[in-house]
């Protein structure tokens, strides 16, 4: 597996997203073994880069880590996430000094670690200046609780603020061939300012890989159901975007999973891919995207394709995204 740096961070150039291990995409065929199996393959394949939150679960998938990375937790960079969960009874967001300290303590404990290499905050806080946030980020860092500095869904005027108090190493948001945004102002300022990028969800909640052509298989407290992509209309219109990863895929004689991360890659060095999965054998498949070699008419092709039908996420994730 080939590394690139987040800034000063060095990771695996495919990652691992644990979120859909016990949470969101639940349903009854959750199975915490063949998750634990999942995150030790990833290692074994030279994947060091975990990816988890607070509010997965909440606190339950920061639990699950802990245990798949017993023993192990020294030879992965292991990411989380705060703010969606206040602890000072605030509603909404909370990014208050206060409530991200003792966030911080309850993840550690709950991740069985004495520090956490990239810790994020989850989405942008309005009623805490960043300036406030981050300084109390970096605090942690001169403590040793936290090792490197994230934001998610941040706005590239925001991004800029909080990277004048203290570095940031990378920039979290939703980034693939069927939510093409950052693309516009985000990427730039990012690699302006020599920060990385992760993209979350590079597989458009598994829909790029080809397998769903129809919603009915989806748990009812699955969050895709209500997803505006997913919804009658725009979904058919949607299909037209997999059949096209599928047909280079074809081509190329790889799976359309590898094929969508494989464009992904290509997009830049400073891009880190975190795809979610809850089974072995997709992890080996995504991995696999990492030897994958499009050409550059092929990544022209892609890159042509126009946007997905329907917005990224529902009305109420929007408003708390790119701020």
């Amino acid at each position: 597996m080939k590394h690139i740096r987040l800034g000063e961070l060095e990771v695996s150039r495919i990652g691992l997203g644990a979120m859909p291990m016990n949470a969101f995409y639940t349903g009854k065929d959750t199975d915490e073994a063949e998750g634990i199996r999942t995150v030790h393959r990833a290692i074994d394949l030279g994947i060091t880069h975990i990816d988890t939150a607070e509010v997965y679960g909440p606190f339950t998938n920061e639990e699950f880590v802990a245990k798949a990375l017993k023993g192990r937790r020294d030879q992965v960079v292991l990411a989380s996430k705060f703010g969606f969960v206040s602890h000072t009874g605030r509603e909404g967001l909370d990014s208050s000094p206060a409530s991200i300290r003792v966030a911080v303590e309850g993840s550690l404990k709950r991740l069985d670690t004495d520090h956490i290499d990239l810790y994020y905050q989850h989405r942008v806080d309005p009623d805490t200046p960043i300036e406030d946030t981050v300084g109390t980020l970096a605090e942690l860092v001169a403590e040793g609780k936290i090792r490197y500095i994230g934001l998610s869904e941040a706005a590239p005027a925001t991004i800029r603020r909080a990277h004048a108090v203290h570095p940031i190493t990378a920039l979290q948001t939703e980034y693939s061939l069927w939510s093409r945004d950052p693309e516009a102002e985000i990427l730039p300022t990012t690699r302006e300012l020599g920060i990385g990028f992760v993209p979350w969800s590079p597989l458009g909640h598994g829909f790029l890989t080809g397998a769903i052509r129809s919603t009915d298989w989806f748990a009812d407290d699955d969050f895709r159901r209500n997803n505006p992509r997913f919804q009658p209309g725009n979904f058919e219109k949607n299909l037209r975007i997999a059949d096209e990863v599928k047909a280079v895929a074809d081509e190329v004689g790889a799976s359309p999973a590898q094929v969508a991360l494989a464009w992904l890659l290509a997009q830049g060095d400073d891009i880190a891919p975190i795809p979610g999965t809850k089974r072995v054998v997709h992890l080996e498949d995504n991995a696999a995207a990492d030897t994958v070699e499009l050409t550059t008419e092929q990544i022209a092709k892609l890159s042509s394709l126009a946007p997905a039908a329907g917005e990224r996420l529902d009305e109420q994730s929007m408003q708390l995204s790119n701020r």
